[in-house]
């Protein structure tokens, strides 16, 4: 595999908003597992062994066999690739997983501050799809809400951001009937029932899930002040608050806070969010670390938990002539801690 995007890697951060809405008390696997080898070796790639990643999803309440197959499958899709030396098998993530995910990670964290910076047009696009390609349809859908989009009317889809060229390229692939693409401003009509763009958003919806993750999360970090979380812990609790704050950049507007009903909990969500992931962050790398310490060969290079400032700065240097696509496939090469060689003895020729 050599192109492909977010939402084949987390398919469920896109799915319709009703179906998000149930999602969002917990985690596929899946979702676990990229989650889990992005927070602590996204910036190296580095090799983990099948057993310690393992013994880190069951911390999850991943169940062992599933574990395994979770593995296994993310590899068969190009998301790791893996090693062996000898009876041990270890894994990575490939080179256009972990580009997809530093991408999709960056616009997690910044959206909130990229939608103050709203013109005050708007992207539309236009779309008729054959009536036999409903696999079509969802994988559509699928694309334009992680780009921000969401439907005002039956085949009209507005977002706020400007960015038609990247939403054109998102629809690469695609067998649509036809497409239209533009920018444009709204005109009120005072003769004419008016329906604006924001209709497009459940917003009552959406403020409930904000308030429910930062009713959830919030009695934690006390805890985390005062230095109580670490171990197991620390990791899980770091790994499933991403997994649903990532939600909320297809769910959310990304709207200006003074277009949206007033004491939005998008900034208050965002500061529970941030001091979770990032006050978490060392003791949660000191887990992992042991972790892949004493169920691998007794080292743990490469392994490092990076915070949300680091994520808006970019972990991994990524360059794409003509702009960045939101469907990235090369990244340079990590450096440092052997992060790119395989395992002593292992072979060093990757399977996927």
């Amino acid at each position: 595999m050599t192109r492909f995007e977010l939402l084949e890697i987390l398919p469920d951060v896109a799915l319709s908003q009703a179906r998000l809405y149930r999602r969002s008390a917990g985690s596929s696997s899946r979702e676990t597992a990229v989650t889990l080898l992005a927070d602590y070796s996204l910036r190296t790639r580095a090799w983990l062994p099948s057993a310690a990643v393992v013994a880190l999803l069951e911390e999850s309440a991943v169940s062992t066999a599933n574990a395994r197959t979770t593995l296994s499958r993310l590899a068969r899709r190009d998301v790791l690739e893996s090693s062996r030396a000898g009876r041990r098998t270890s894994y990575r993530l490939t080179e256009p997983a972990a580009a997809v995910l530093a991408i999709g990670g960056m616009g997690v964290v910044s959206y909130p501050a990229e939608a103050e910076r709203w013109d005050g047009s708007w992207t539309v696009i236009a779309f008729s799809v054959p009536t036999e390609g409903e696999t079509q349809r969802r994988a559509l859908r699928g694309r334009l809400r992680w780009q921000g989009y969401a439907p005002l009317y039956d085949g009209l889809w507005v977002s706020p951001e400007d960015s038609p060229a990247r939403t054109a390229l998102s629809l690469t692939g695609l067998d649509l009937g036809a497409v239209t693409v533009f920018r444009a401003r709204q005109v009120e009509l005072e003769t004419v029932t008016s329906r604006p763009p924001l209709d497009a958003w459940d917003l009552p919806n959406v403020a409930r899930e904000f308030e429910s993750f930062i009713r959830h999360w919030s009695p934690l970090l006390p805890r985390i002040r005062s230095g109580d979380v670490g171990g197991a812990e620390a990791v899980r609790a770091r790994t499933q608050v991403m997994d649903v704050y990532r939600r909320f950049v297809v769910l959310d507007p990304r709207l200006p806070l003074r277009m949206m009903p007033s004491d939005w909990p998008r900034a208050r969500a965002r500061e529970v969010f941030t001091e979770i992931y990032d006050g978490l962050a060392a003791p949660a790398e000191r887990h992992v670390r042991d972790v892949v310490a004493r169920l691998g060969d007794g080292t743990s290079s490469g392994i490092g938990a990076h915070t949300i400032a680091d994520l808006v700065s970019g972990v991994r240097r990524i360059s794409f002539p003509g702009g960045p696509p939101p469907r990235p496939c090369q990244a340079e090469p990590a450096t440092g801690d052997d992060a790119g060689r395989p395992p002593p003895g292992a072979d060093p020729s990757p399977r996927r």
